[in-house]
């Protein structure tokens, strides 16, 4: 796996042994990257259930300030840690060991707010309800959330939230999310 862009490109990241961990294809990153565009730039990001860390990784070296990466999984967060010291991004970096909602709790505590939000959930977890509905502290006034899923499955959302694009790449898909105004 590699960092397709930016000040890492070509860098290759590790993951953790085993299957616990599904890492977001290089395509599928590239395409997803593609349509965020501009939106990466200078950007305050949260990676839930962050596996390798790869999407925040990909955002910081296409220009993210900083990022928070999110994992209960000590596999995965011991490579989030290689793989932000391997790239030089350890000091814009903070890799958190919890789970999603006592991460989420804590944040919303320290008044933080993020412009990008990835939510890589287990496939399993087809109700994202929960998980947005507690990102709403969380979320800077432009703020998108993408979310990857299994491509068969659109998992259920929060009310409050408008999916503005939607894509496909074999069995993975990605949805993108704002905030609306009810």
């Amino acid at each position: 796996m590699r960092i397709i862009a930016g000040t890492a490109r070509g860098r290759t990241i590790e993951a953790p042994k085993g299957r616990d961990t599904r890492p977001t294809l290089d395509r599928v990153r590239e395409n997803l990257f593609n349509i965020l565009q501009r939106k990466t730039w200078d950007a305050k990001v949260l990676d839930l259930f962050a596996g390798t860390g790869a999407l925040s990784l990909e955002a910081l070296s296409r220009g993210a300030a900083e990022a928070v990466l999110v994992d209960i999984d000590r596999a995965a967060n011991a490579c989030q840690k290689l793989n932000t010291q391997k790239l030089g991004f350890d000091g814009r970096t903070r890799i958190l060991l919890m789970d999603w909602q006592q991460a989420v709790r804590q944040l919303a505590a320290a008044g933080e707010k993020f412009d990008l939000v990835f939510l890589d959930p287990p496939y399993a977890m087809h109700d994202m309800t929960g998980v947005m509905e507690a990102l709403i502290p969380l979320l800077a006034e432009e703020a998108t959330v993408i979310v990857e899923h299994e491509a068969r499955v659109m998992p259920a959302t929060a009310d409050g939230y408008e999916m503005y694009d939607s894509r496909k790449y074999g069995y993975v898909g990605v949805s993108f999310f704002h905030r609306v105004e009810a």
